[in-house]
């Protein structure tokens, strides 16, 4: 399993409306930065945010612009694009995940909005 895997997993959780999925993608104490540019502070938060935007009913659509992987700790970025709702948004994201001791990646912070305001 690389980073790379985060991507894939949030756009699946996503698409099938599975927010505990998207919750269990994150550290207990990871931050989330909100469409506001406040901070989602650990899961039960973050659970806040997603509950919020897969509630809209659309699909999601991730393309991955890079991962750099160095021990147990990568920086990511994606484009993303959101279709539903009678809307389409779409941002790059600036992320930073950590390697678990059981194997899997998990979010510390992501910002969907990296690259545009937040």
């Amino acid at each position: 399993m690389d980073a790379t895997d985060l991507h894939r997993g949030v756009e699946e959780a996503f698409n099938r409306g599975d927010v505990d999925a998207l919750v269990a993608l994150y550290e207990p104490r990871a931050y989330m930065v909100r469409d506001d540019g406040s901070l989602a502070e650990g899961t039960d938060a973050i659970r806040e945010v997603w509950n919020g935007f897969v509630a809209l009913g659309g699909q999601i659509q991730m393309t991955t612009q890079f991962v750099v992987e160095h021990d147990d700790v990568a920086l990511l970025s994606n484009t993303w694009t959101f279709e539903g709702a009678g809307m389409t948004l779409s941002a790059t994201t600036a992320e930073v995940a950590r390697r678990a001791s059981d194997g899997p990646w998990r979010y510390v912070i992501d910002n969907p909005f990296g690259l545009t305001s937040a």
